[in-house]
Protein backbone atom coordinates (compact mmCIF):
# COMPACT_ATOMS: atom_id res chain seq x y z
CA UNK A 1 0.00 0.00 0.00
CA UNK A 2 2.77 2.47 1.00
CA UNK A 3 6.41 1.91 0.11
CA UNK A 4 9.08 4.33 1.27
CA UNK A 5 12.40 3.45 -0.38
CA UNK A 6 15.72 5.01 0.68
CA UNK A 7 14.21 8.46 1.13
CA UNK A 8 16.34 11.45 2.13
CA UNK A 9 15.30 15.07 2.64
CA UNK A 10 17.69 17.94 3.37
CA UNK A 11 17.18 21.60 4.25
CA UNK A 12 20.47 23.18 3.24
CA UNK A 13 23.20 21.38 5.16
CA UNK A 14 20.69 19.85 7.64
CA UNK A 15 19.47 16.32 6.92
CA UNK A 16 15.89 16.07 8.21
CA UNK A 17 15.27 12.53 6.92
CA UNK A 18 18.24 10.25 6.28
CA UNK A 19 17.84 7.29 3.90
CA UNK A 20 14.72 5.76 5.48
CA UNK A 21 12.79 2.77 4.14
CA UNK A 22 9.59 1.08 5.35
CA UNK A 23 6.40 -0.57 4.06
CA UNK A 24 2.85 -0.17 5.34
CA UNK A 25 0.34 -2.84 4.34
CA UNK A 26 -3.31 -2.30 3.47
CA UNK A 27 -5.55 -2.05 6.54
CA UNK A 28 -2.74 -1.38 9.03
CA UNK A 29 -2.92 1.35 11.68
CA UNK A 30 0.68 2.50 12.09
CA UNK A 31 2.08 4.90 14.68
CA UNK A 32 4.91 7.25 13.73
CA UNK A 33 6.89 8.19 16.83
CA UNK A 34 9.87 10.38 17.52
CA UNK A 35 11.03 13.36 19.60
CA UNK A 36 10.56 16.91 18.32
CA UNK A 37 12.68 17.50 15.24
CA UNK A 38 13.09 13.78 14.56
CA UNK A 39 11.71 13.97 11.00
CA UNK A 40 8.11 12.78 11.54
CA UNK A 41 6.32 15.73 9.94
CA UNK A 42 8.82 15.86 7.06
CA UNK A 43 8.19 12.16 6.42
CA UNK A 44 4.41 12.67 6.47
CA UNK A 45 4.65 15.68 4.17
CA UNK A 46 6.69 13.66 1.67
CA UNK A 47 4.18 10.78 1.73
CA UNK A 48 1.34 13.23 1.00
CA UNK A 49 3.34 14.80 -1.84
CA UNK A 50 3.53 18.21 -0.15
CA UNK A 51 7.33 17.92 -0.02
CA UNK A 52 9.55 16.28 -2.62
CA UNK A 53 12.34 13.95 -1.40
CA UNK A 54 15.89 14.77 -2.48
CA UNK A 55 16.63 11.08 -2.89
CA UNK A 56 14.60 7.87 -2.94
CA UNK A 57 11.07 6.99 -3.96
CA UNK A 58 7.60 6.84 -2.38
CA UNK A 59 4.99 4.51 -3.87
CA UNK A 60 1.30 4.92 -2.95
CA UNK A 61 -0.93 2.00 -3.97
CA UNK A 62 1.41 1.19 -6.87
CA UNK A 63 1.81 4.82 -8.01
CA UNK A 64 4.96 6.92 -7.59
CA UNK A 65 4.18 10.15 -5.71
CA UNK A 66 6.58 11.94 -8.11
CA UNK A 67 5.79 10.27 -11.44
CA UNK A 68 2.02 9.85 -10.99
CA UNK A 69 1.14 12.47 -8.37
CA UNK A 70 -2.59 12.75 -9.19
CA UNK A 71 -3.22 9.00 -8.93
CA UNK A 72 -1.11 8.71 -5.78
CA UNK A 73 -2.58 11.74 -3.98
CA UNK A 74 -6.12 10.64 -4.78
CA UNK A 75 -5.59 7.71 -2.38
CA UNK A 76 -4.60 9.99 0.54
CA UNK A 77 -6.64 11.91 3.09
CA UNK A 78 -4.48 14.20 5.24
CA UNK A 79 -5.34 15.75 8.60
CA UNK A 80 -2.52 18.22 9.40
CA UNK A 81 -1.47 19.27 12.87
CA UNK A 82 -2.98 22.51 14.18
CA UNK A 83 -6.44 22.10 12.55
CA UNK A 84 -6.13 24.64 9.69
CA UNK A 85 -9.73 25.38 8.67
CA UNK A 86 -11.76 28.13 6.99
CA UNK A 87 -13.54 29.66 9.97
CA UNK A 88 -16.03 31.69 7.90
CA UNK A 89 -17.51 28.54 6.33
CA UNK A 90 -20.11 26.29 7.90
CA UNK A 91 -19.15 22.67 8.57
CA UNK A 92 -21.10 21.44 5.56
CA UNK A 93 -19.69 24.17 3.29
CA UNK A 94 -16.13 23.24 4.27
CA UNK A 95 -16.64 19.52 3.63
CA UNK A 96 -18.29 20.29 0.27
CA UNK A 97 -15.33 22.53 -0.58
CA UNK A 98 -12.91 19.68 0.28
CA UNK A 99 -14.98 17.35 -1.91
CA UNK A 100 -14.63 19.81 -4.82
CA UNK A 101 -10.86 20.05 -4.28
CA UNK A 102 -10.65 16.26 -4.41
CA UNK A 103 -12.81 16.25 -7.56
CA UNK A 104 -15.49 13.98 -6.12
CA UNK A 105 -18.01 13.21 -8.88
CA UNK A 106 -21.06 15.52 -8.74
CA UNK A 107 -23.52 12.62 -8.65
CA UNK A 108 -21.61 11.11 -5.65
CA UNK A 109 -20.78 14.28 -3.73
CA UNK A 110 -23.99 14.76 -1.72
CA UNK A 111 -24.04 11.16 -0.51
CA UNK A 112 -20.30 11.20 0.25
CA UNK A 113 -20.47 14.44 2.26
CA UNK A 114 -23.47 13.12 4.22
CA UNK A 115 -21.68 9.85 4.99
CA UNK A 116 -18.55 11.65 6.22
CA UNK A 117 -20.58 13.93 8.50
CA UNK A 118 -22.32 10.86 9.97
CA UNK A 119 -19.00 9.06 10.49
CA UNK A 120 -17.55 12.04 12.37
CA UNK A 121 -20.77 12.90 14.28
CA UNK A 122 -21.11 16.34 12.69
CA UNK A 123 -24.75 16.20 11.55
CA UNK A 124 -26.06 18.32 14.41
CA UNK A 125 -23.49 21.11 13.80
CA UNK A 126 -23.39 20.95 9.97
CA UNK A 127 -24.86 24.45 9.57
CA UNK A 128 -22.74 26.14 12.25
CA UNK A 129 -19.81 28.38 11.38
CA UNK A 130 -16.52 26.63 12.09
CA UNK A 131 -15.34 29.63 14.14
CA UNK A 132 -18.10 28.90 16.70
CA UNK A 133 -17.17 25.24 17.27
CA UNK A 134 -15.27 23.75 20.18
CA UNK A 135 -11.74 22.41 19.65
CA UNK A 136 -13.10 18.85 19.67
CA UNK A 137 -15.59 19.56 16.89
CA UNK A 138 -12.93 21.38 14.87
CA UNK A 139 -10.78 18.24 15.05
CA UNK A 140 -13.75 16.28 13.70
CA UNK A 141 -14.24 18.75 10.85
CA UNK A 142 -10.56 18.44 9.94
CA UNK A 143 -10.88 14.66 9.98
CA UNK A 144 -14.02 14.87 7.83
CA UNK A 145 -12.04 16.90 5.31
CA UNK A 146 -9.46 14.11 5.20
CA UNK A 147 -12.16 11.44 4.83
CA UNK A 148 -14.22 13.00 2.05
CA UNK A 149 -13.61 11.29 -1.28
CA UNK A 150 -13.14 7.97 0.52
CA UNK A 151 -9.32 7.76 0.27
CA UNK A 152 -7.67 4.40 0.97
CA UNK A 153 -5.06 6.03 3.22
CA UNK A 154 -5.53 8.44 6.13
CA UNK A 155 -2.58 10.40 7.51
CA UNK A 156 -3.35 12.00 10.86
CA UNK A 157 -0.81 14.36 12.41
CA UNK A 158 -1.39 14.81 16.17
CA UNK A 159 -5.18 14.28 15.91
CA UNK A 160 -5.87 14.61 19.66
CA UNK A 161 -3.58 17.50 20.61
CA UNK A 162 -5.33 20.13 22.73
CA UNK A 163 -8.40 18.00 23.47
CA UNK A 164 -9.88 17.20 26.86
CA UNK A 165 -9.98 13.56 28.09
CA UNK A 166 -13.55 12.96 26.86
CA UNK A 167 -12.76 14.35 23.40
CA UNK A 168 -9.55 12.28 23.23
CA UNK A 169 -11.52 9.10 23.98
CA UNK A 170 -14.06 9.97 21.26
CA UNK A 171 -11.37 10.67 18.63
CA UNK A 172 -9.52 7.45 19.53
CA UNK A 173 -12.71 5.45 19.05
CA UNK A 174 -13.30 7.17 15.72
CA UNK A 175 -9.75 6.35 14.52
CA UNK A 176 -10.17 2.70 15.53
CA UNK A 177 -13.41 2.47 13.56
CA UNK A 178 -11.82 4.18 10.53
CA UNK A 179 -9.04 1.59 10.63
CA UNK A 180 -11.56 -1.05 9.57
CA UNK A 181 -11.91 0.59 6.14
CA UNK A 182 -8.70 2.61 5.71
CA UNK A 183 -4.94 2.30 6.11
CA UNK A 184 -3.98 4.82 8.83
CA UNK A 185 -0.71 6.54 9.69
CA UNK A 186 -0.94 8.30 13.04
CA UNK A 187 1.60 10.67 14.55
CA UNK A 188 1.24 11.48 18.24
CA UNK A 189 3.27 12.59 21.26
CA UNK A 190 0.92 10.59 23.51
CA UNK A 191 2.55 7.17 23.58
CA UNK A 192 -0.29 5.50 25.46
CA UNK A 193 -2.53 6.59 22.58
CA UNK A 194 -0.25 4.92 20.01
CA UNK A 195 -0.12 1.77 22.12
CA UNK A 196 -3.93 1.57 22.32
CA UNK A 197 -4.65 2.31 18.66
CA UNK A 198 -1.74 1.08 16.54
CA UNK A 199 -0.77 -2.45 15.54
CA UNK A 200 2.67 -1.35 14.33
CA UNK A 201 5.05 1.42 15.39
CA UNK A 202 7.81 3.19 13.44
CA UNK A 203 10.25 5.10 15.68
CA UNK A 204 12.34 7.79 14.03
CA UNK A 205 15.13 9.83 15.64
CA UNK A 206 17.47 12.39 14.06
CA UNK A 207 16.10 11.50 10.65
CA UNK A 208 16.81 7.76 10.93
CA UNK A 209 14.47 4.85 11.66
CA UNK A 210 15.58 3.08 14.83
CA UNK A 211 12.76 0.55 15.21
CA UNK A 212 9.78 -0.93 13.35
CA UNK A 213 7.68 -3.44 15.30
CA UNK A 214 4.47 -4.00 17.26
CA UNK A 215 4.13 -2.08 20.55
CA UNK A 216 4.15 -5.41 22.41
CA UNK A 217 7.40 -6.59 20.80
CA UNK A 218 9.11 -3.26 21.41
CA UNK A 219 8.13 -3.39 25.07
CA UNK A 220 9.44 -6.95 25.38
CA UNK A 221 12.75 -6.10 23.67
CA UNK A 222 13.70 -3.48 26.26
CA UNK A 223 12.46 -5.43 29.24
CA UNK A 224 15.54 -6.21 31.28
CA UNK A 225 14.36 -6.08 34.86
CA UNK A 226 12.10 -8.18 37.03
CA UNK A 227 10.77 -5.43 39.28
CA UNK A 228 7.96 -4.45 41.60
CA UNK A 229 6.95 -0.99 42.79
CA UNK A 230 5.58 -0.44 46.28
CA UNK A 231 4.46 2.28 48.66
CA UNK A 232 5.13 1.62 52.35
CA UNK A 233 5.04 3.18 55.78
CA UNK A 234 8.26 2.25 57.58
CA UNK A 235 8.30 4.09 60.93
CA UNK A 236 11.22 2.08 62.33
CA UNK A 237 13.34 2.33 59.14
CA UNK A 238 13.70 -1.44 58.88
CA UNK A 239 13.00 -1.88 55.18
CA UNK A 240 16.63 -2.21 54.02
CA UNK A 241 17.46 -4.73 56.76
CA UNK A 242 14.32 -6.81 56.12
CA UNK A 243 14.67 -6.72 52.31
CA UNK A 244 18.21 -8.15 52.53
CA UNK A 245 16.72 -11.29 54.13
CA UNK A 246 14.67 -12.09 50.99
CA UNK A 247 16.50 -14.35 48.55
CA UNK A 248 16.68 -13.31 44.91
CA UNK A 249 16.46 -9.55 45.48
CA UNK A 250 19.20 -7.65 43.64
CA UNK A 251 18.38 -4.06 44.55
CA UNK A 252 16.09 -1.84 46.62
CA UNK A 253 15.76 1.72 45.28
CA UNK A 254 14.03 4.62 47.02
CA UNK A 255 12.04 6.56 44.45
CA UNK A 256 10.18 9.16 46.48
CA UNK A 257 9.49 10.43 50.00
CA UNK A 258 5.79 11.29 50.12
CA UNK A 259 4.25 14.11 52.18
CA UNK A 260 2.02 11.67 54.09
CA UNK A 261 5.06 9.87 55.54
CA UNK A 262 5.00 6.95 53.10
CA UNK A 263 7.84 6.09 50.71
CA UNK A 264 7.87 4.72 47.17
CA UNK A 265 10.38 2.01 46.29
CA UNK A 266 11.36 -0.20 43.38
CA UNK A 267 12.63 -3.70 44.16
CA UNK A 268 14.57 -5.48 41.41
CA UNK A 269 14.90 -9.25 41.68
CA UNK A 270 16.46 -12.06 39.70
CA UNK A 271 14.75 -13.20 36.50
CA UNK A 272 11.68 -15.47 36.82
CA UNK A 273 11.47 -15.02 40.61
CA UNK A 274 8.22 -13.64 42.06
CA UNK A 275 9.07 -12.21 45.48
CA UNK A 276 5.72 -10.53 46.20
CA UNK A 277 4.39 -13.14 48.64
CA UNK A 278 7.58 -13.13 50.70
CA UNK A 279 7.63 -9.32 50.75
CA UNK A 280 4.14 -9.27 52.25
CA UNK A 281 5.08 -11.84 54.91
CA UNK A 282 8.46 -10.34 55.93
CA UNK A 283 7.25 -6.75 55.94
CA UNK A 284 4.16 -7.60 58.00
CA UNK A 285 6.33 -9.24 60.68
CA UNK A 286 8.55 -6.16 60.76
CA UNK A 287 5.48 -3.85 61.06
CA UNK A 288 6.16 -2.27 57.67
CA UNK A 289 2.76 -1.34 56.24
CA UNK A 290 2.33 -1.88 52.49
CA UNK A 291 -0.16 0.55 50.92
CA UNK A 292 0.45 -0.57 47.35
CA UNK A 293 2.49 -3.25 45.60
CA UNK A 294 2.42 -4.09 41.94
CA UNK A 295 4.60 -5.70 39.31
CA UNK A 296 6.22 -3.09 37.12
CA UNK A 297 5.32 -3.54 33.46
CA UNK A 298 7.37 -2.16 30.58
CA UNK A 299 5.37 0.41 28.59
CA UNK A 300 5.75 1.72 25.06
CA UNK A 301 7.09 4.91 26.65
CA UNK A 302 9.84 2.89 28.37
CA UNK A 303 10.70 1.24 25.04
CA UNK A 304 10.68 4.57 23.22
CA UNK A 305 12.97 6.28 25.74
CA UNK A 306 15.40 3.36 25.93
CA UNK A 307 15.68 2.98 22.15
CA UNK A 308 16.31 6.72 21.75
CA UNK A 309 18.91 6.70 24.54
CA UNK A 310 20.68 3.65 23.12
CA UNK A 311 20.93 5.23 19.67
CA UNK A 312 22.21 8.50 21.15
CA UNK A 313 24.89 6.58 23.08
CA UNK A 314 25.93 4.72 19.92
CA UNK A 315 26.17 7.99 18.04
CA UNK A 316 28.41 9.53 20.72
CA UNK A 317 30.94 6.67 20.66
Amino acid sequence: MIEVKNVTKKYGSFTAVDNISFNIEEGEIVGLLGPNGAGKSTTMNMITGFLEPDEGEIIIDGNSILKKPKKAKKQIGYMPEGVPLYNDLTVKEFINYMADLKMVQRNEKKENVQKVMEQTNLIEVQNKLIRNLSRGYKQRVSMAGALVGNPKILILDEPTVGLDPKQITEIRSLIKSLGKEHTVILSSHILSEISQICKKVIIINKGKIIAIDTPENLEEKVKDENAVTLTVEDKDNKIEEVTKQIKGIKELKLIKDNEDGTKDYVIISEEKIDIRKEIFEKYAKAHITIFELKKRETTLEDAFMKLIENKDEEGNK
